[in-house]
């Protein structure tokens, strides 16, 4: 019998059950409780060390090239115990060809969503000029990165849109039907446009980013319930992504949301340079202790940061721990210990437990968190 390249031995699953796991040439060849095979290299867990598909951090920006918001793709991902993050339009048909050439040097994968506007987010009304979107040359850079570039962004506030409105928005849709399956994330925030009209245009698989702001252009209304007409949108099959950022996610909408029935697909971070530093946002694992304190599972919490955001990206070999699938694990401990988190607004809440990340997995190739 040929030895695999690497076996992680005496870890658990999300359940608490034993796991193990056997890797060769980056894709994982067995799992099981036991395993009973050579292996050239072995790593032997802590007690009460949790092995899941690697995370995913499906809204980050780590284009470090820019000057509003940028990062680099390894302190916000394998350091911080993520295997695979996605850029969510930092950059745009003008500078996304430097931006994947960069990220060839990365430790972690990592993959881009395209802005419309063809600098990205050089500043910050990117969409209130209509001529930095030029769909025919937006489709030709898509289909010349395809392997790097999984969806476009468009992003729908007042300031980014200036007195446009729905106007790029329509034109990022004009853009998707150019394509069989493209995913479209939208970013929602101050109004004009409104949340309204927003949906109305946004089709089933749409992703919506920072659905939990605490903005008066949100879910929740006045009274403090969900609007009617964004149940109609979650019905008709918008995926809602926290993209927590600096200035986008509400306890208080989260819990109401949570206790309405409207959850999240996918949790991510929105992360950038400076709310790593300064907070609230720090690393995707706080992020992940948010979903906890809002009232979801443990595995509910993997999932969003999993197998979810890999099927809406259509990362058809990451997400799962499947004999097959790429060798990208994250290996966490879950400590019981007091911490007090913080929203985007100032709120805080105190946990009892926190999700401490001790190593990723990239591709068979285990990196230690700092």
């Amino acid at each position: 019998m040929n030895a695999v390249d690497l076996v992680i031995q005496g870890g658990i699953d999300i359940n608490g059950n034993s796991l193990e796991v056997a890797i060769t040439n980056g894709i994982i060849t067995q799992i099981g409780p036991k395993l009973d095979v050579e292996a050239k290299e072995v790593i032997s867990l802590e007690e009460n060390t949790y092995i899941s598909a690697g995370w995913i951090d499906s809204h980050v920006h780590c284009y470090e090239a820019m000057n509003l918001y940028y990062d680099f793709p390894d302190e916000i991902g394998v350091l911080a115990g993520v295997t695979t993050v996605v850029d969510a339009g930092s950059s745009g048909e003008a500078n996304i060809k430097d931006f994947y050439e960069r990220t060839r040097k990365a430790k972690t994968n990592v993959y881009a969503l395209m802005n419309i506007s063809k600098n990205g987010i050089v500043t910050q009304d990117e969409l209130a000029d209509l001529r930095n979107i030029n769909n025919d040359i937006n489709e030709l850079r898509i289909r010349e990165l395809e392997d790097f570039i999984v969806g476009i962004k468009a992003r729908m506030s007042k300031t980014v849109v200036g007195d446009n409105d729905t106007i790029p928005l329509k034109m990022a849709k004009e853009l998707q039907h150019r394509f069989e399956d493209l995913p479209l994330m939208v970013h929602i925030g101050s109004r004009p446009p409104s949340l309204e009209d927003i949906f109305e245009i946004c089709e089933a698989g749409d992703i919506i980013t920072h659905c939990y702001n605490g903005k008066e252009n949100g879910i929740v209304s006045p009274e403090g319930k969900i609007k009617s007409f964004v149940w109609d949108a979650y019905h008709k099959g918008l995926l809602f992504d926290i993209g927590h950022g600096t200035d986008s996610f509400n306890f208080k909408v989260a819990h109401q949301a949570f206790d309405e029935g409207v959850l999240c697909n996918t949790i991510s971070s929105d992360i950038y340079y400076r709310n790593r530093i300064n907070g609230p946002v720090y690393d995707l694992a706080t992020t992940m202790e948010k979903g906890l304190e809002m009232g979801l599972s443990l595995e509910q919490v993997i999932e969003m940061v999993t197998v979810h955001p890999a099927r809406m990206y259509h990362l058809e070999n990451k997400g799962e721990l499947l004999p097959g699938k790429d060798a990208d694990l994250s290996l966490f401990k879950i400590i019981e210990a007091k911490k007090t988190l913080k929203d985007s607004n100032g709120n805080e809440s105190e946990i009892n437990q926190t999700i401490v990340p001790v190593m990723a997995v990239v591709g068979g190739k285990p990196w230690k968190v700092v």
